[in-house]
């Protein structure tokens, strides 16, 4: 029974970023918003709101040490996993729809600027929360200092993105919801009524994802106890990979229509967003104290984001395999993470 509600619940998730990516994309059409506004604010904010809650309730709401470790893990391993898993299976999306004979050529389809301006934020935002406390300990005030300017940092980053030259969402599909309009015959401004609709297709289906991480969430731990899996090991490797799905699920569909654009996006953007408004109230309410293993998810992650920046500095573009290695880290990670809870 677990695995059918495992296997029903990953379908509810497809079936919710279906629903996300239409709405978004014709939100983002409707009022003639560019790719990067889309894939890097809205959809990166709307799929990072879920595991955001979840830092948040564990250290506001459960005080004391065991509440602030949760949090710390959630808020650190956000940005590891979407850089990780997050785009290792936009590399694989490629591949798939270059396979399926969905694109010509086995090419990113790269927006250079944006990938850039995300990727430089992300790295500034991150290392500076990691490394400053790491080498003033103990010092408060300098971590009241670094939330407050990562927040104001976000808020650049913002204006930057709307302000920034980037290309028109390519032509979208009818939104699902539209054939309520078929139904509706009262005299309404069509566009408003486009504009609701997509919102609250949008807002939907961010319900439904969140629903059904959970229930995910919930059968496969008590499939891992019936199995005889650690639920340390559990907590540790399989349920942060259910937090993220709705920007992963997100990402690889936009990637297998060829909008690579909004995939990427849609990963970098959340990335630069996990790397301020959770990571500033890690900083206010918690003691912030990086080490083990969790220092050492957080370094893998600044290390992607540097090799991908210089890469791109390089060449100009990134080539589809380059993605692989992000999976390649996640697996040696885990690799580590056994290897510690075995000795």
């Amino acid at each position: 029974m677990e695995l059918i509600f495992l296997i029903l619940s990953l379908l509810i998730i497809l079936f919710s970023a279906e629903l996300f990516t239409n709405g978004i994309e014709v939100f983002g059409e409707t009022l003639s918003l560019s790719q990067a506004v889309v894939g890097s604010v809205l959809a990166a904010i709307g799929t990072a709101l879920p595991e955001t809650i979840v830092p948040l309730v564990a250290i506001l709401l459960y005080k004391g040490k065991e509440g602030a470790y949760i949090g710390v893990g959630a808020i650190l391993g956000a940005p590891f996993m979407l850089s990780t898993v997050g785009l290792f299976l936009i590399g694989l999306g490629i591949f798939i729809s270059y396979f399926f004979k969905r694109r010509s050529k086995l090419e990113i389809h790269l927006e250079y600027s944006t990938f850039l301006r995300d990727l430089s934020f992300f790295l500034f935002s991150y290392s500076l929360a990691i490394f400053f406390p790491l080498i003033f300990p103990n010092t408060k005030f300098l971590h009241y200092f670094i939330a407050v300017f990562l927040i104001i940092n976000y808020i650049i980053y913002l204006f930057c993105t709307f302000r920034a030259d980037s290309l028109e969402l390519e032509s979208v599909r009818d939104l699902y919801l539209n054939k309520v309009l078929k139904i509706i015959s009262f005299s309404f401004n069509r566009k408003i009524l486009i504009i609701f609709l997509s919102i609250f297709q949008v807002v939907l289906a961010l319900v439904l994802m969140i629903k059904g991480a959970h229930i995910f969430v919930e059968n496969l731990e008590i499939i891992s106890k019936k199995l005889g899996i650690e639920p340390l090991l559990f907590a540790l490797i399989l349920a942060p990979i259910a937090t993220e799905l709705p920007e992963k699920c997100n990402s690889f569909l936009w990637t297998l229509r060829g909008k690579d654009t909004l995939a990427l996006g849609n990963i970098t953007g959340a990335m630069v967003f996990q790397a301020t408004f959770p990571v500033s109230v890690g900083l206010l309410f918690t003691t912030w104290k990086i080490k083990g293993l969790a220092l050492f998810s957080a370094l893998i992650t600044l290390f992607l984001g540097v090799f991908y920046l210089i890469i791109l500095k390089i060449f100009k573009k990134l080539p589809p395999y380059i993605f692989f290695i992000s999976g390649f880290f996640y697996i040696f990670y885990i690799y580590l993470i056994i290897k510690t809870l075995a000795s």
